[in-house]
């Protein structure tokens, strides 16, 4: 599942593009959130397709090797422990996932030197000659070498980075959320569930709304529009010797963001709020942004306290 981090910032970035298109419709620009974000997934899905496609080359080149003119001993008899790794069987036999694999038309039949250099990537890891010569076998070391792939080779490679973003362009911001989700769901796989492990959703769906993923988003990117004066009044009320032109574009949206949150999602706390869209300055924004937007939001809560106008329910939330 996505992160409500991950999900500000897919919202910060349509509220600027709506900004750069004045003639753009909330509904149409909400219809292009859905898709980025959508996107982030596929990307998820086609890591699981990565990981399966390098188990096949490595099966097929294990199988050249015993068809040679004059194989040797080590041809004819190879060490298998890679392709016999059972989280990699359950990847590669998922259900879930080779369905979401055909609905999305992951072909890598024109890739096939990108699958050797990462194939390469994988072989030169430290953990994988340690776990080749090891001759034990256990799950957990299956899993643990998994996860030193997606850790080492698909986070650090510049390869896999290049390949992926040429595919997408949107997948240059999506890259670490979508390998993050990649990293959780295979840690929660158990060696019992065979070819049916449990494939994380996209969202974290929920009948109350405050805690709908989906609900959460579409909300705050069309409140944070519709309330857009309203927001812009508050922060210039609150500027000593600025100007609002003068502030940065992402700072005001940012912002206006938080202001959102502040009065229109009851059961998320200010102290997170305010976490978060510093964290997201110090991401997006100048080096000083985090500063100026944590002093703003300081402010305004406690005005908008003071006028009964913050919108928290329960304790601790304020």
């Amino acid at each position: 599942m996505v992160s409500r981090r991950y999900l500000r910032t897919k919202v910060m970035q349509s509220i600027f593009a709506h900004q750069m298109n004045d003639k753009e419709e909330v509904i149409e620009g909400e219809k292009k959130l859905n898709l980025a974000i959508q996107s982030c997934y596929t990307l998820f899905i086609y890591f699981f397709s990565l990981i399966s496609e390098v188990y096949r080359y490595r099966v097929n080149k294990l199988e050249d090797l015993k068809l040679k003119i004059n194989p040797t001993a080590a041809d004819l008899n190879p060490n298998t422990k890679f392709v016999d790794n059972k989280v990699i069987l359950q990847i590669d036999e998922n259900v879930t996932i080779n369905q979401k694999i055909k609905e999305l038309k992951i072909d890598w039949s024109n890739d096939a030197d990108f699958i050797v250099q990462v194939n390469h990537a994988i072989v030169e890891l430290p953990e994988y000659q340690q776990y080749m010569e090891n001759p034990c076998r256990s799950y957990q070391e299956d899993k643990d070498l998994v996860l030193a792939i997606v850790e080492k080779v698909f986070v650090e490679s510049e390869l896999i980075h290049w390949f992926f973003e040429e595919k997408n362009v949107h997948w240059f911001d999506d890259y670490n959320e979508a390998l993050l989700m990649l990293y959780k769901n295979i840690s929660s796989f158990k060696e019992s569930q065979g070819n049916a492990c449990p494939i994380a959703p996209l969202f974290k769906s929920c009948a109350d709304e405050e805690e709908n993923d989906v609900e959460f988003y579409k909300k705050l990117y069309r409140l944070t529009l519709l309330n857009d004066k309203e927001y812009e009044a508050r922060i210039e009320q609150k500027l000593q010797n600025w100007e609002l032109e003068r502030i940065m574009v992402l700072d005001t949206i940012l912002l206006k963001m938080a202001l959102c949150e502040f009065s229109e999602f009851p059961s998320i706390p200010i102290k997170v709020t305010i976490n978060e869209y510093i964290e997201l300055a110090k991401v997006y924004s100048s080096n000083k942004s985090k500063i100026f937007i944590n002093g703003m939001l300081d402010k305004i809560a406690v005005d908008l306290k003071e006028e009964g106008k913050l919108n928290k329910m329960g304790r601790g939330l304020l």
